[in-house]
């Protein structure tokens, strides 16, 4: 069983509240309004509903802390020590399209350390949960990350630069030496869910460029805690930053931080 503090509790009861509500959304969606943010960047009502869900909870059960979510910014608490990270809907160009893969992200720092994390998918009731020193675990189940070691038996996962996004030239440089060692590349949409398979061994490894906090906060925890090694793409402890990721085992982080840097 895994080991839940108070404060992971209160996250676990948060995202289920919220995620009762985004399951009916996503079984109504041609009632959804939709903005766009950016080309290519979309908010949803269910965004602005599930963020605001998740605050109020989260603020009632831990009254002072700070956040940092994907739509309303900076939410200043007094408790100077505590930050909430949140993604409410990580993957909503998927969800827009009625693809069942997308995710609740929240991380919570403590002094700047990311201490548990939450990937909550809540069609498919997959609770992604970290604590740190504690592990991580899918619902009851202890995850790790996979031990393949040889490239040509891997799955990677990645995200490509979209409409109004740079960096494509150099993202399919690295594509191809990736694709050329490797048993396959899948991009599914959600930063959060890619590094919880990772942690759940689903993927061996995951990168991508120009991420934002709450897209890969209780992600880099997860793969932590499952035994796995995460950096940015210099290979420093940077990733909230500069938003840049690769995750993986230890053998295998090393090998693909090297080709990835190579063909950049």
């Amino acid at each position: 069983m895994p080991y839940l503090s108070p404060a992971l509790n209160v996250m676990i009861a948060a995202a289920r509240k919220a995620g009762r509500r985004l399951v009916r959304d996503f079984g109504e969606l041609e009632n959804l309004q939709v903005s766009r943010k950016g080309p290519a960047d979309f908010v949803t009502t269910a965004d602005e509903r599930t963020e605001k869900i998740l605050v109020e909870e989260l603020s009632m059960a831990r009254p002072g802390y700070g956040f940092l979510v994907e739509e309303a910014g900076h939410i200043e608490g007094r408790d100077k020590t505590h930050r909430f990270i949140i993604d409410p809907i990580d993957g909503t160009t998927n969800f827009m399209h009625g693809v069942p893969h997308f995710a609740i992200s929240i991380g919570l720092e403590r002094e700047g350390q990311l201490v548990s994390g939450l990937i909550f998918n809540p069609v498919t009731d997959e609770m992604f949960v970290a604590e740190r020193g504690h592990g991580a675990f899918l619902n009851d189940r202890r995850l790790r990350v996979a031990a393949r070691s040889k490239l040509a038996d891997i799955v990677v996962g990645s995200g490509a630069p979209f409409l109004g996004r740079d960096g494509r030239d150099g993202f399919l440089k690295e594509l191809d030496a990736v694709l050329a060692a490797t048993s396959g590349i899948r991009r599914f949409g959600s930063a959060a869910l890619d590094l919880a398979w990772v942690a759940a061994g689903r993927f061996d490894a995951f990168w991508e460029r120009k991420l934002q906090p709450w897209d890969i906060a209780a992600g880099l925890l997860l793969v932590r805690e499952a035994g796995g090694m995460v950096s940015d793409l210099a290979g420093r402890d940077q990733m909230l930053e500069n938003g840049d990721v690769l995750a993986a085992n230890d053998t295998l982080h090393r090998t693909l931080l090297t080709m990835i840097r190579e063909a950049g």
